[in-house]
């Protein structure tokens, strides 16, 4: 019980971050990481990533370097589940 409360605060202050602002790149991708949602699953467990997950993933990929620079995302794009992810969704990750 005590991991899912962490696991939904986690989420709650994920949240409350990429709804705090967006930014663009160059090639007009707009970067929003509430876009990833359909990965929180796959990211807060072993399961498996959607293929929903997945588009949205390849989607936000030129984004990928910002949201592992921002020290309050870092943590959840950093891990070890996110590397898993979006090597199954086919996804480089980024070297910064």
């Amino acid at each position: 019980m005590k991991r899912v409360s962490f696991v939904a605060l986690g989420v709650v202050a994920l949240a409350v971050v990429l709804f705090s602002g967006e930014s663009r790149t160059a090639e007009a991708v707009t970067c929003n990481p509430v876009e990833l949602a359909p990965c929180s699953p796959a990211l807060m467990s072993s399961s498996p990533p959607s293929s929903a997950c997945c588009s949205k993933l390849k989607a936000q990929q030129p984004c990928l370097c910002g949201y592992i620079k921002n020290p309050s995302l870092k943590q959840y794009v950093n891990s070890p589940n996110a590397k898993k992810v979006a090597s199954t969704c086919g996804v480089p990750y980024p070297k910064c």
